[in-house]
């Protein structure tokens, strides 16, 4: 993932910052509790292809 296009991108829900994951291939936001997969290094950044992210991936 390019480190100039995270910058610019935000989750779609709240406008907030998105955290890319590497290894699990997605962006994450912490707001909305949401993590959008990235598919062939095109961010997906549909909430209906979403995950919701759990407690325990979120820290609580």
């Amino acid at each position: 993932m390019d480190t100039r296009l995270l910058e610019l991108l935000v989750c779609p829900v709240t406008k907030g910052p998105l955290e890319y994951h590497r290894d699990r291939q997605e962006l994450s936001s912490r707001s909305a509790r949401l993590a959008y997969p990235v598919r062939d290094g095109i961010p997906i950044l549909l909430e209906s292809e979403a995950r919701t992210l759990t407690d325990e991936e979120l820290g609580l």
